[in-house]
């Protein structure tokens, strides 16, 4: 708009006081072009309480880009969501972030389509002043808000499938191992007490990828009549300095009020890596949280199972593995053939399949399969059918042939990782710490 129009404008505005919509075009402009003394000297001898809510909505936006929240707070009154969102926006800018998440979370409920992210980020987080000791001016620091219990609870939610050990094909060794010495302290805590063993721990499980050590964890929790939480790196890892170690802090806190309790962390090598290698402080300081949690002075961890899994393990910091930690480590290695074939049972349940299928040959065949390689050609078989079926125009169900082709194309991807850790076997064992993996490739001839 240019200036004469905007001059015929004032003239229009001036000769009808009482024209709400022409009040607002004209303060909108001047909002414009900045002019923000004129935008307030304006509205304040306007009257928009009477007016529908559109128009309170659109003045509530005009004293908001003029900086007046206050002034907008008067006029957003109703519960449309797009007013409630305005709220959101005016609380925000008035330092009150409680009230403009509760209004930001209400508007969103009822109209999804008004999500907006940037907001919701700005929402998270707070300014906070940090005066300098040495009276050097005071800063002005923006950081999230601190982890709080409820935010623990949204991030750790249970499984909502319980498992157990049955779900689990092959495995029975590590199984062994685990129920000996995890699931019976929580069935039996009595007896361990009266010998003074703690209940809880940490397991580490490390392999190849897909060879089960996610449902393993699971499994031990369902054994164990547990709280199984699945930890994810995003649930944890912060662009916030300090917030990382607050949220890790915040998920032990709530693992500890719920016992007994498994609190899982997959690719754990994300949030415990080893500190010499870290460039970045930060990392070695949430390193230092987690082995602090884990087994610090303060806490007490009895009744909570900390589970990790790692496929690269020698990536992982060794102070995790002091006892009291990580003090059990287990092997998760690729499938025997008889685990291969309860796997493809367990796959293959609840699908059309010919009763004259031979798992037998399958399993022999897809050596070197991890577990989600068998998933994989489970998949491809059945894709293999669904098309055969559409071309027959009736249900085919899965056969030999389609599992013998899935077979064929599907390919193991544990071998890269067993070169590796062949490795690591050999040359870097100094404490022991790989000879299951030693003895498992010296009976499978890969040593």
């Amino acid at each position: 708009m240019d200036d004469k129009t905007l001059q015929s404008l004032r003239t229009a505005y001036a000769a009808s006081p009482d024209n709400t919509k022409l009040l607002l075009v004209l303060a909108g402009e001047l909002l414009d072009r900045g002019s923000l003394d004129d935008v307030r000297s304006l509205m304040e001898h306007a009257d928009l309480a009477g007016s529908d809510a559109e128009d309170r909505r659109a003045g509530g936006e005009i004293w908001l880009g003029a900086d007046r929240p206050e002034q907008t707070l008067e006029l957003a009154t109703d519960e449309a969501p797009e007013t409630l969102l305005l709220q959101a926006r005016a609380h925000h800018a008035l330092g009150d972030n409680s009230r403009a998440r509760q209004a930001y979370r209400r508007a969103v409920e009822l109209n999804p389509t008004l999500e907006d992210a940037e907001l919701a980020e700005r929402l998270s987080s707070k300014i906070r002043e940090i005066a300098p000791a040495d009276g050097r001016p005071r800063l002005r620091v923006i950081s999230k808000d601190d982890t709080v219990a409820d935010e623990a609870s949204h991030l750790l939610v249970p499984d909502p499938e319980p498992v157990d050990f049955s779900h689990v094909g092959g495995l029975d060794t590590i199984k062994k191992q685990i129920h000996k010495k995890i699931i019976l302290p929580f069935q039996r805590p009595s007896l361990f007490q009266r010998f003074r063993k703690r209940i809880g721990g940490g397991i580490l499980l490390y392999g190849p990828p897909g060879c089960g050590k996610t449902l393993l964890a699971r499994a031990t929790a369902g054994e164990c009549k547990a709280t199984f939480y699945n930890v994810a790196i995003s649930d944890v890892l912060d662009m916030y300095i300090g917030e990382s170690e607050h949220k890790l802090h915040a998920l032990f806190e709530k693992a500890r009020t719920t016992i007994p309790a498994v609190l899982f962390f997959d690719e754990l090598e994300a949030l415990g890596g080893k500190r010499q290698y870290n460039r970045e402080a930060t990392s070695s300081k949430l390193v230092s949280q987690f082995l602090s949690e884990m087994d610090g002075f303060s806490q007490n961890n009895s009744g909570v199972l900390v589970l990790g899994a790692t496929n690269v393990p020698w990536a992982v910091d060794s102070a995790f593995r002091r006892p009291g930690r990580f003090d059990r480590v287990l092997f998760v290695p690729p499938p025997d053939r008889p685990a291969r074939k309860r796997i493809l049972e367990i796959l293959l349940t609840d699908r059309p399949v010919d009763k004259r299928i031979n798992l037998d040959e399958l399993a022999r065949v897809s050596s070197g399969f991890s577990g989600a390689d068998l998933e994989n050609l489970v998949e491809a078989a059945a894709d293999a059918a669904i098309e055969a079926s559409i071309e027959l125009g009736q249900e085919t169900e899965i056969a030999n042939d389609h599992m013998r082709q899935a077979a064929r194309e599907v390919r193991p991807t544990t071998l890269e990782w067993l070169t590796t850790a062949r490795n690591y076997a050999r040359y870097a064992n100094e404490a022991g710490h790989y000879d299951e993996v030693l003895d498992f490739l010296k009976r499978h001839g890969k040593a």
